[in-house]
């Protein structure tokens, strides 16, 4: 499963990325997954599949050490393979060239079955004998620089380049992984325990490119390999042993085509791969090259872990593809798409997800992002709404804090233990001042009173909130459950941050992830794409990979109020008129927010909970609070919903449930409420919070007239208290 193949993948993440920063040579390096191999200057992409084959490999070797040594071998191979380079064809290659030609060249054969071209090799090598070499003239138009691979293309063909990438291959894993042992004897393993069935299935030329490769990478010796080969192959190995020595002393790509091209010469002349005739025609010269670079490519193939920049010319060009691609991406040569396989981006971005581990043992993936960004555009609209919305429900917009304002502000100025404190004049200073108490008006105590506060706000986002909802008493329906919802949101986000309280607004639902940068064209069409390719790849867990449990944070706690203020507001727009919204959506989807990322799955509350409690506990503050709103229960388990919310109190965790028009909330939530209109919902959500707040600061200790004031709000307000 490769889900399990990223996950042992991130074990050693921090390690892998380090050694790639070693080697390069930048401190800035990023090695990350993705559905396409991609080496730039400044990034590496590995791809998860590399990974999942050498998984499948049967050799003496740990899964830790085969995630260790495939990350890094993708790695080496991916930052060294560059042969883009340009320069004119060297001389000496020309005495290799396979496709020369008399001026009298033969007719194409008329064969009603190409296929049987090949078939006619041994009696063309039978009967017409190979002329001696001759060197040839420079061809006009060679003096052109051209990069390595079409060089080596037209010099040797399919069967050279075969051959070249199996040895560039080798030498690069030799170079640059010379001093990690740890790594070389797990490929040796992983190679040498794959050999023999390798050699037994190859055909001689095969067998000897294998040899090659196993020399060349150190993984073998010459006289170990004769042992098993036919004597013609082994004989062959004699004379390629100096051209193998070569190789590897090589410093430059360029050098190691050349190589390749007098390796193959070497194989021609022991007759183990086809000889190429001036008198071939060119369907003959082409099935016999073709033929030959299938012999060589499935032998190697079949032992090496195979990296896309060296399976083939044509792997290599998309792999430089997608590293120009990454590399626009992030600005530096204008905008493309990162290319790849939106299933396996999904599958990869399901493994990175967290994981959440419930209180009754169970464990689950949650996919936490942003929210998406574009929904700023309907930010003017929003606030319009907003207004109105405030105006119609009753919620006060201005100074929402309240009487909170000038307790909060005089806790954060004094920040020390009780009544005698400095600074502040206390109601009972004249008292203190003929006792003769100055000095102790004044004396600052070692332990503050000064409370810190965080609160997180959970808003349930399926496609429920945005269904017409009878409000009580009336009779007419409409959408307001998230409208209700996004105004709380904001009105809850204004408390806080007049008071300087850390807060965070979260949305979650399940169904397939939108990302930050997403717009209704590029989620709907990831989407598609990735369910598609799901079902035809991993049907059984198609749905589960792609409707899964998300997490969207639309304020976190450590980023500015002012940031998110358009986002939120675009939420709201969305959610009081969503009729309009998908109109928009439709109209231009390119521009549009993705308003389809509402789906109709149903929630799990309880690992979103979890996940919540779990960042407001991570914040070094002395209350916590925790807001939830839904319109109905998890279609998980309501014990567990139970269980993670009793967790959280216990450790000290305020949590506060609100069910919109759905009493379940009280199974599951100690301190809860439901709410049957609008107004209520913006209201229970705000003072619900208020009054939590008041409470901490009441039982803060001390008399202090600050406890008194916030006393005595609790008192007024015990018989209609939200919680």
């Amino acid at each position: 499963m490769i889900e399990a193949v990223v996950a042992r993948y991130q074990r050693v993440a921090p390690a892998i990325t380090r050694f790639a920063r070693a080697i390069a040579g930048k401190e800035d390096l990023v090695v990350r997954l993705g559905s396409q191999a991609a080496g730039g200057e400044d990034e590496i992409v590995l791809d998860p599949g590399v990974f999942q084959a050498a998984y499948a490999r049967s050799a003496p070797v740990t899964p830790a050490e085969v995630a260790l040594t495939s990350a890094l071998h993708e790695v080496v191979h991916l930052m060294a393979s560059d042969f883009d380079e340009m320069r004119p064809i060297p001389r000496a290659w020309l005495a290799h060239q396979t496709d020369r030609t008399t001026s009298e060249e033969p007719e194409d054969l008329d064969l009603e079955n190409p296929d049987l071209a090949p078939m006619l090799f041994d009696d063309l090598e039978s009967t017409t004998p190979a002329p001696p070499p001759v060197e040839p003239a420079q061809p006009e138009g060679f003096d052109e620089p051209v990069s390595l691979l079409d060089a080596i293309s037209s010099i040797g063909g399919p069967a050279a380049e075969a051959l070249f990438f199996s040895l560039e291959d080798a030498r690069q894993e030799r170079v640059l992984l010379d001093g990690f042992s740890g790594v070389r004897s797990v490929l040796a393993d992983l190679y040498l325990a794959a050999m023999p069935g390798g050699m037994a299935e190859a055909r001689p030329l095969g067998q000897y490119a294998l040899a090659c490769f196993l020399m060349v990478g150190g993984y073998a010796e010459r006289q170990r390999l004769q042992r098993m080969l036919p004597p013609h192959v082994g004989g062959a190995l004699d004379d390629a042993q100096p051209f193998v020595d070569l190789v590897v002393e090589a410093d430059d790509p360029w050098t190691v085509a050349g190589l390749a091209l007098q390796l193959l010469e070497v194989a021609r002349i022991h007759g183990l791969a086809h000889q190429v005739q001036q008198t071939d025609s060119k369907t003959v010269r082409t099935a016999k090259n073709e033929d030959d670079s299938t012999a060589i490519s499935d032998s190697v193939d079949a032992v090496r872990i195979v990296s896309p920049p060296l399976a083939d010319a044509d792997s290599y060009d998309e792999t430089r593809a997608a590293a120009q691609a990454v590399s626009a991406e992030q600005g530096k040569a204008g905008e493309a798409d990162t290319a790849g396989d939106p299933a396996t981006e999904q599958l990869v971005r399901v493994s990175q997800a967290p994981s959440v581990y419930l209180p009754t043992g169970q464990t689950g993936k949650l996919i936490v992002g942003g929210f998406p960004h574009q929904f700023r555009v309907f930010a003017a609209e929003g606030r319009g709404l907003l207004d109105h919305a405030a105006r119609q429900w009753g919620v006060l917009q201005r100074r929402v804090a309240g009487e909170l304002y000038p307790l909060f502000l005089a806790n954060q100025r004094r920040g020390l233990r009780s009544g005698f404190d400095a600074g502040d004049i206390s109601p009972y200073a004249a008292l203190l001042l003929g006792a003769g108490l100055y000095e102790r008006m004044f004396e600052r105590r070692d332990l503050p009173t000064r409370r810190s506060y965080a609160v997180s706000l959970l808003v349930d986002g399926s496609a429920s909130m945005l269904q017409p909802l009878q409000v009580a008493g009336g009779t007419r329906k409409s959408p307001w459950a998230l409208a209700a919802a996004s105004l709380g949101a904001w009105s809850l986000a204004m408390l806080c941050n007049e008071l300087q309280i850390d807060f965070e607004v979260a949305l979650f639902n399940r169904s397939f992830a939108a990302t930050q940068d997403d717009t209704e064209r590029t989620f709907s069409d990831r989407r598609h794409r990735a369910t598609g390719g799901l079902r035809r790849t991993h049907s059984g867990s198609a749905e589960r990979l792609s409707r899964t449990v998300n997490h969207y944070l639309i304020k976190p706690f450590d980023d500015r109020w002012r940031r998110h203020e358009d986002v939120l507001a675009g939420l709201f727009f969305m959610a009081a008129s969503p009729r309009d919204a998908g109109q928009t959506a439709r109209r231009n989807p390119e521009s549009a927010p993705p308003v389809s990322m509402f789906d109709k799955a149903a929630n799990v509350d309880e690992y979103n909970v979890t996940y919540a409690a779990q960042r407001l506990a991570s914040r070094h503050v002395s209350t916590r609070i925790l807001v939830v709103l839904a319109d109905g229960m998890t279609r998980g388990s309501v014990r567990a919903l139970a269980e993670s919310v009793e967790l959280a109190e216990a450790n000290h965790t305020t949590v506060l449930g609100i069910g919109i028009g759905d009493d379940t909330v009280t199974a599951a939530y100690s301190r809860h409420q439901v709410v049957e209109r609008p107004e209520e919902l913006t209201r229970a959500m705000i003072e619900g919070v208020r009054s939590t707040l008041f409470r901490t600061i009441a039982v803060a200790g001390g008399e202090t007239w600050w406890a008194h004031s916030s006393s005595k709000y609790l008192a007024q307000q015990r018989s209609s208290a939200h919680v």
